[in-house]
């Protein structure tokens, strides 16, 4: 790899500097199902075992064509602050929780490829998620006490 100035860049490429975007999260979510939208039908590779590696092992994780090689090739994504295609820095980026990443780019859960449009789906439901259904889960297996009544409401 050869080091150039900046400034001896402006004579060979078009340089442009950008700012940041400013994206809420479900902003940035969205945008990943889109872009994963836009070709449904295209097989991405998953992410081989992420369950059985160290954090540090995690954090540094890529596949070619992963659902995060989808999201790093936008632009958009890019200028709002996506620094790659490993794991570690979807998480950050996206506000992933390591159990979400494991549901939606382990091997052990999609098989070695996915289609996009599945990931677009469940980055989705990531993006938007259902309101009260925690309390209907608490409700269903009987961890919200002393309001019986609540089972019902979702029923």
């Amino acid at each position: 790899m050869e080091y150039k100035r900046f400034e001896d860049l402006r004579d060979v490429a078009e340089v442009h500097d950008t700012a940041r975007i400013a994206m809420t999260r479900r902003e940035r979510l969205e945008r990943w199902a889109e872009l994963l939208e836009r070709d449904p039908n295209r097989r991405l590779r998953s992410l081989g075992e992420i369950e059985t590696r160290t954090r540090a092992e995690r954090l540094e994780m890529r596949a070619p064509d992963s659902p995060l090689t989808v999201a790093f090739e936008d632009p958009v994504l890019r200028a709002a602050g996506l620094k790659s295609d490993k794991l570690g820095d979807a998480i950050s980026f996206f506000e992933l929780s390591e159990g979400q990443s494991h549901r939606l780019l382990c091997s052990c859960m999609n098989g070695w490829t996915m289609s996009a449009g599945k990931v677009a789906r469940n980055v989705h439901r990531m993006a938007a998620p259902a309101k009260g259904l925690w309390l209907a889960t608490a409700a269903t297996f009987g961890v919200v006490a002393g309001i019986p009544s609540l089972i019902y409401l979702f029923a």
